[in-house]
């Protein structure tokens, strides 16, 4: 056999030695001794991602952080903050408006607690008389930021039931027990005064002052329905009794009309009759003085100057005259007398005194 094909055979016998003795890469051989500490690293991963060690805090909230059950005096303010699990905890809490409707006229089975907004029964109320009084209220509230971690770890969570709820009762039953049911409606303006002043001075007056009273709204009240019947009936009666005083009014106003123009008319024909003899008396006195001055004006010359005249026309007419008989001149005084013959009987005056 040739040298070169003894030599092709050796190397192919060894190449299949080389094979049958081949050995993993070094990465693969460590692999199996690293495995543990990779899975054991894919855990601890696994469990923070599950544990979830960091928290984020919005607007208008602040957190709470506990450390092995002790809350942090200081709260976390809105942003992203990390903690250790299992050992911490943070407890986000709302410090937004929050508002309590005491009613019934909605459900208040639902409680609407993402808006802030809750639903409590109306407050019941015995009136001074102990009548049932129903009153439906709107508080509006917010939970102190700073003094928060404080405040959950005095009251705890459900701080709203414990601060807010049993004083707004408390306070509403005291001071609308002092009036009786018919006064509610009239003086409302002033109870609801007095009941958001017993609210909060009651709220503020609790250590550290955790809450912030910002409205109370009276909204309504509800009466026994025999107090509201009385309460209608007393207002026709009144309504009533303002339109018979209006009537009255009224009747009066056109009385004392009717009064003042007969009292006008009235004047007006008496001064209309004092003028008329205050004429005629002026009229009177200006003839008076008029005769008066005349006779001072008549004197004894004048009257013989006046007979002298009448004579001359009464010549006259005893010239015309044919049929008079008698002409008597008494005296020489004036008027003078004549008779006609013709009737004995008929005696004519020319004047008199």
């Amino acid at each position: 056999m040739p040298a070169d094909l003894n030599d092709y055979f050796k190397k192919n016998s060894q190449n299949k030695d080389n094979n049958n003795n081949f050995e993993p890469p070094q990465f693969f051989k460590d692999f199996g001794k690293k495995a543990g500490l990779l899975y054991t690293l894919i855990v601890i991963i696994g469990l923070l991602i599950l544990a979830k060690p960091f928290v984020v805090i919005n607007s208008g909230e602040v957190g709470i952080k506990a450390t092995a059950g002790k809350f942090d005096p200081k709260a976390l303010s809105p942003g992203l903050h990390f903690f250790m699990p299992f050992v911490q905890d943070v407890f986000i809490v709302d410090t937004k408006v929050r508002i309590i409707n005491y009613t019934d006229n909605e459900d208040v089975t639902i409680q609407n607690t993402k808006s802030g907004i809750k639903f409590k029964r109306a407050i019941f109320v015995l009136d001074a008389r102990g009548l049932p009084v129903s009153i439906d209220l709107t508080v509006q509230y917010k939970l102190k930021a700073k003094s928060a971690p404080q405040t959950i770890a005095t009251w705890g969570l459900s701080w709203e039931d414990k601060i807010i709820n049993p004083v707004v009762r408390d306070v509403a039953r005291n001071i609308v027990g002092k009036y009786t049911a018919e006064e509610l409606p009239v003086k409302r303006n002033e109870i609801a005064a007095q009941i958001t002043t017993g609210i909060k001075d009651r709220i503020d007056a609790q250590p550290g002052q955790p809450v912030q009273l910002l409205a109370v709204q009276l909204r309504r009240i509800v009466l026994p329905q025999k107090i509201k019947d009385q309460i209608l009936r007393v207002q026709i009666a009144k309504q009533q009794a303002q339109q018979a005083r209006y009537e009255v009014e009224r009747a009066k106003q056109i009385a004392q009309k009717n009064a003042a123009l007969a009292q006008g008319d009235a004047d007006a024909r008496k001064i209309r009759a004092q003028g008329q003899a205050d004429a005629t008396k002026i009229e009177a006195n200006a003839n008076a003085y008029a005769n008066k001055e005349l006779g001072k004006s008549v004197t004894p010359n004048l009257l013989k100057l006046k007979q002298l005249d009448v004579q001359g026309k009464f010549n006259e007419a005893l010239q015309v005259n044919k049929n008079a008989k008698i002409f008597l001149t008494p005296g020489g005084v004036v008027p003078n007398i004549w008779l006609d013959s013709k009737d004995s009987q008929k005696a004519v005056s020319v004047g008199s005194k």
